[in-house]
């Protein structure tokens, strides 16, 4: 189906999507999605979905749509699911010139409801709630639906919905249903406006991202020239513009946020960008000389290095509590910077590998968008005599993204496809005080850990993977005498977009043999247990 021109012209703008460059040809990457967040813990989802079909797009909450709207001009919206009832007491709207511009809008859950009440159908709360797996009738062909379902199918969805649509606006007609959703798709071609009660974004449901593919791409008419390799050239023009002639100084942790951040700036200004590697001694085993190795003798960056474990220990001796432990690795990890960013004379900017997630976070928070250095150490924020202005190259990327602008910029695999690992480091993976003997062994049982997993070609399988030195001593026996020594927690979760998580199924021969290995190899252990807790929505790292 052909998209059809959408309304802002007739307010005196263009869709974001019709600009073009010197010669008349459509500039790419201009296309987007625009997603009004009414607090569904899944929203991101929804981001990532659309971008994945190649579409650049940008989550906006519900109270700050209808600025978002007339500066970026999209060329869909999509509403998102949310906790509120639009039967209470001022529930969440969205800006009623969202239906009036003429682009497409495609209500998700709350965000059908929502639609729904705004152009003069009804809701109710329903007496049969629906969440979890569910499956829909497909009752009527749509543009939405045009080459992903078909009439008289069966199709599985996740719902999460305790009120329902029990009345459309005019105009639209039922395309789907449930026994206890009459009105689970809605759709209105003309308008090009649809509603689902289910959720397309999670994988439970599974041709969600179709479906969204299809609205993005076919209904909404965008060109899905999204891509990391068009994203570098942007990136680094950007770059260049806010920098200037000016210097930048980065904290470089071998991370995969930092180390890709750092690759692009060192692309878009060269040796103007200095980075600082703070060893702060709680790092995984070799890693140190991997990052000097691979940055300063493979690809040439400026970089100076800081030894500071013992420094750190010091600080961290005796301390207990990981909050106390953060805040002190976070203020030493600031006065060492400061130090190797003197040496160099001052920078005018701080690279920072602020991510998505990280935006998203500040700009949904009462307290407003953040200060804070949210990069690998969570230094907590810079004192007021650090005066440098922020560059922020990652900030509009997901994970997965930075890993695809990774390989673009010719960064090994085995770095781009790095587990996450925080800035704390081992500290805050041993409860407790931290001393030089126990964080040897954590650090060795960690090695092994991951040698294994590695070598059983289960590595990419899994999202992260670590080991947890745990602050109990159990009674074992050792030969001919008995032992009382440490636990060790072994850890591994599974996940797409690291938002949400659930174990990894290690194989029992496997968690067999690493204990095996562990427990002979690293003094001062003697059991090894395997952790099968799942992480929930709504939190970005798994530490």
């Amino acid at each position: 189906m052909a998209a059809v021109p959408g309304g802002w012209r007739a307010t005196g703008l263009v869709p974001a999507g019709a600009g073009s460059d010197a010669r008349g040809r459509p500039e790419p990457m201009t296309d987007r999605v625009l997603i009004v967040d009414f607090g569904s813990q899944v929203t991101q989802l929804i981001a990532r979905r659309v971008r994945e079909a190649g579409v650049y797009s940008e989550i906006v909450p519900f109270d700050k749509a209808a600025a978002a709207l007339q500066a970026q001009r999209p060329k869909a919206v999509i509403l998102s699911g949310g906790p509120a009832s639009v039967i209470g007491v001022e529930p969440p709207r969205a800006p009623q010139e969202v239906f009036e511009i003429g682009v497409p809008v495609l209500g998700i859950c709350y965000g059908q409801q929502v639609m729904c009440a705004q152009l003069g159908g009804a809701v109710e709360t329903s007496a049969h709630r629906e969440f979890g797996r569910a499956f829909v009738e497909i009752v009527a062909d749509c543009a939405l639906f045009e080459g992903v379902w078909r009439p008289g199918a069966r199709e599985q969805v996740w719902m999460s919905h305790g009120d329902r649509v029990s009345a459309p606006p005019p105009g639209f007609r039922v395309v789907a249903r449930t026994e206890d959703a009459p009105f689970a798709a809605i759709a209105d071609d003309d308008r090009r406006l649809y509603g689902l009660q289910f959720h397309p974004e999670v994988v439970h449901t599974p041709h969600g991202a179709a479906l969204l593919d299809s609205f993005a791409r076919q209904v909404a008419g965008c060109a899905g020239d999204w891509t990391m390799a068009a994203f570098r050239d942007t990136a680094i023009e950007g770059i260049r513009a806010q920098v200037g002639d000016g210097r930048v100084i980065c904290g470089l942790s071998g991370g995969v946020d930092s180390s890709v951040a750092a690759m692009l700036i060192h692309e878009a200004i060269g040796d103007r960008l200095t980075c600082v590697f703070v060893d702060h001694g709680l790092l995984r085993a070799g890693e140190a000389e991997e990052v000097v190795g691979l940055f300063r003798d493979r690809f040439n960056l400026p970089l100076i290095v800081r030894d500071a474990g013992g420094l750190f220990l010091g600080k961290l001796a005796g301390v207990a509590d990981p909050e106390a432990k953060r805040k002190i690795i976070g203020a030493t990890f600031i006065d060492v910077f400061e130090d190797a960013a003197n040496e160099v004379g001052g920078a005018d900017f701080l690279a920072q590998g602020t991510l998505y997630p990280d935006v998203i976070e500040s700009i949904s928070s009462t307290g407003g968008p953040s200060v804070t250095i949210k990069s690998h150490h969570n230094v907590g924020g810079l004192p007021e005599r650090m005066r440098m202005t922020l560059v922020e190259p990652l900030r509009m990327l997901f994970k997965d993204e930075v890993r695809g602008l990774g390989r673009e910029l010719g960064l090994p695999d085995h770095l781009v496809g790095r587990h996450p690992f925080p800035g704390p480091g081992l500290a805050i993976r041993m409860p407790g005080p931290v001393d030089a003997d126990r964080l040897e062994a954590l650090r060795r049982a960690d090695a092994v850990y991951i040698e294994e997993i590695r070598a059983a070609g289960l590595y990419d399988a899994i999202w992260q993977a670590f080991a947890v030195l745990l602050p109990v001593r159990s009674v074992g026996v050792m030969g001919d005498s008995r032992s009382y020594e440490d636990v060790l927690a072994l850890r591994a979760v599974t996940a797409i977009d690291g938002m949400t998580a659930d174990y990894y199924p290690l194989p029992h021969d496997f968690l067999g043999r690493v204990a095996s290995r562990i427990i002979n190899e690293v003094p001062g252990i003697n059991r090894v247990v395997y952790d099968v807790t799942s992480k929930p929505p709504g939190t970005i790292e798994w530490e």
